[in-house]
C-alpha cells in the first residue's frame, strides 16, 4: 500500500460520516503519489497527514430573531484548514446543507486552488445551515449580525479573510462587515466580495464566470481549439454561471441551458443574459419565470429529470459547464455528454463531478478542467481585492480584469506543464493537484512542526 493509500485508508476510518470530505481527499490523494514518489521528505514529514486535518476548526451556536418575534438556532462553522503561504482565504456559505464534512471538502479543495493562484493566501472555509431563500431583509441582517458576533474572534485581515460563496452575496457580504466593524472599531479588508462604496473590487462579481472560460480557452488553444462557433451548456443561474454566459457569448459561444434547484431551462436559441440578470439578480425568481419571458425556452423541472441523472447533460453539445454545486455531475451524465459528442468540460462549481464522472472524462481523453483550476478565478480576485485594500487604492474594470486574465492562463500552463513533467501530458487533474501541493507542501517543509 502507498502512502498515499494509507493516509486515505486511515481518513476513511476517522470521517466515515463526511463522505464529501472523503471524495475531495480521494481525488487528491490518488493522484499525488507520483510527486511523492519523486521528494521521499514529504513522507518523512507527514505532510498528507498535515495537509488532510485542518489547523483549527470554530463551530458555533447562531441565535436571531426572525419577523415574528421567535428565536431561531442555527449552527455557524469556520474550517481554518491551512495557513503555510499566507492568511487562511475561503468562501461563506449559507444553506441548509451546509455541515463540517462539507467544509471541510470545500476547505481542502481551497487549499490547493489559492496555491495555483499563484497569490500568497491559504485555504479556509465557513458558513451555516441557515438559508437565506424566503428571508426579508432584517431577518437576512440579523442572521449575519449574529454569526460575525461568534466570527470575528477569529478573522482579520492578516489571518483570516473570508468571501461569498453559495448563499452570500452581497447583500450578505455587506450586513456582516458592518457587524465586524461595529464588533471591532476597524475599517479593514476583512471581507471580500464588498460593495464598492466600501472598498470592493470591480469585476470581483463577475470573476469567476470570467476566470473560468479564461480557462478554458487557454486549454482549448493548447489543443489547437477555441470556443467560438461552439454550442455550449451551462449548469447554474448563480454569478458563476450567468457571466461564465457572458464571457461564453463574448468569446463566440452560445450557451443554450442554465439551471436552479427546481429545474432547467433549455433555449436552443441561446440563453438571454438580460432576462437571466433580470430573473435572478433583480426578482431573485425561479427560472419558471425565464420561462414565462422567454416563450422559445423550454422548462424541466427536478421531477422531470431522469432518474439518478440532471437533464442538463442530456442537451448535445459541444462543451459543458458545470457552475451549479458538487456531486451535480455523474458518471452516466458524464457518459451522455461524451456519447452526444462534448469535447470540452470546465468546472465552475466545486468539485461538480463525481469520480466516476472524472474517470469518465480522462479516459474520453477530452479537454477537462478541474474546478481546483478552473474556477479559481474568484478567489484570485478576491486577492486582488485585499491587494487593493491594503494598499487603499482602487484599480480599474480592465486592471483587475486583464490581472485575472494573466492569473488564470498562467495558472494552465502551470497545471500543464507539471502534468506533462510526470508523463501525463493533458492531464489537469494530475497537473493541477500536484503543482498546488508542492508549493505548499514545501512551504510546510520549511516551517518545521508547528
Amino acid at each position: 500500500m502507498s502512502y498515499s493509500e494509507k493516509v486515505l485508508a486511515s481518513l476513511k476510518a476517522r470521517y466515515p460520516f463526511q463522505p464529501e470530505f472523503l471524495q475531495a481527499a480521494e481525488e487528491i490523494l490518488s493522484t499525488l503519489q507520483p510527486a511523492l514518489d519523486k521528494k521521499p521528505e514529504y513522507e518523512k514529514a507527514k505532510l498528507l497527514e498535515r495537509l488532510t486535518e485542518p489547523e483549527r476548526i470554530y463551530s458555533f451556536r447562531v441565535e436571531w430573531v426572525d419577523d415574528k418575534g421567535e428565536i431561531q438556532v442555527n449552527h455557524g462553522y469556520r474550517v481554518q484548514f491551512n495557513s503555510a503561504i499566507g492568511p487562511y482565504k475561503g468562501g461563506i456559505r449559507f444553506h441548509p446543507s451546509v455541515n463540517e464534512g462539507i467544509l471541510k471538502f470545500l476547505g481542502l479543495e481551497q487549499i490547493l486552488k489559492n496555491s495555483l493562484t499563484g497569490t500568497p493566501i491559504g485555504g479556509a472555509k465557513g458558513g451555516a445551515d441557515f438559508d437565506p431563500k424566503g428571508k426579508s431583509d432584517l431577518e437576512v441582517m440579523r442572521f449575519c449580525q449574529a454569526f460575525m458576533i461568534q466570527l470575528y474572534r477569529y478573522i482579520g485581515a492578516t489571518v483570516d479573510v473570508p468571501a461569498g460563496d453559495i448563499g452570500v452575496g452581497g447583500r450578505e457580504i455587506g450586513y456582516m462587515y458592518g457587524a465586524y466593524k461595529r464588533l471591532t472599531t476597524k475599517y479593514e479588508g476583512i471581507l471580500t466580495g464588498k460593495g464598492l462604496t466600501y472598498g470592493g473590487s470591480l469585476a470581483r462579481t463577475e470573476a469567476t464566470g470570467y476566470g473560468l472560460i479564461y480557462f478554458t480557452d487557454a486549454m482549448l488553444k493548447d489543443r489547437g481549439d477555441s470556443l467560438k462557433g461552439k454550442k455550449v451548456s451551462v449548469s447554474g443561474a448563480g454569478n458563476v454561471a450567468t457571466y461564465a454566459i457572458e464571457k461564453l457569448y463574448e468569446l463566440g459561444a452560445t450557451p443554450v441551458t442554465c439551471s436552479d434547484s427546481r429545474g432547467t431551462i433549455v433555449d436552443e436559441n441561446g440563453i438571454k443574459l438580460d432576462v437571466l440578470k433580470q430573473v435572478k439578480e433583480v426578482e431573485r425568481a425561479s427560472l419558471t419565470r425565464y420561462a414565462e419571458l422567454v416563450p422559445t425556452a423550454k422548462y424541466i423541472s427536478v421531477a422531470e429529470y431522469p432518474a439518478g441523472r440532471h437533464a442538463v447533460w442530456d442537451v448535445p453539445v459541444d462543451a459543458a459547464f458545470p457552475c451549479a454545486t458538487q456531486n451535480e455531475l455523474n458518471e452516466e451524465d458524464a457518459k451522455a455528454l461524451i456519447k452526444n459528442g462534448c469535447k470540452c468540460v470546465a468546472e465552475g462549481a466545486n468539485m461538480p463531478s463525481t469520480i466516476g464522472a472524472i474517470n469518465q472524462f480522462l479516459k474520453s481523453g477530452i479537454a477537462y478542467g478541474p474546478a481546483k483550476a478552473a474556477n479559481a478565478g474568484g478567489v484570485a480576485t478576491s486577492q486582488l481585492e485585499m491587494e487593493q485594500n491594503a494598499g487603499m487604492t482602487s484599480w480599474t474594470f480592465d486592471e483587475v480584469d486583464g490581472k485575472l486574465h494573466t492569473i488564470m492562463t498562467n495558472l494552465y500552463e502551470n497545471a500543464a506543464s507539471t502534468a506533462t513533467e510526470f508523463g501525463v501530458k493533458g492531464n489537469l487533474v494530475l497537473g493541477a493537484n500536484i503543482a498546488g501541493f508542492r508549493k505548499v507542501a514545501d512551504a510546510m517543509l520549511a516551517q518545521g512542526v508547528i
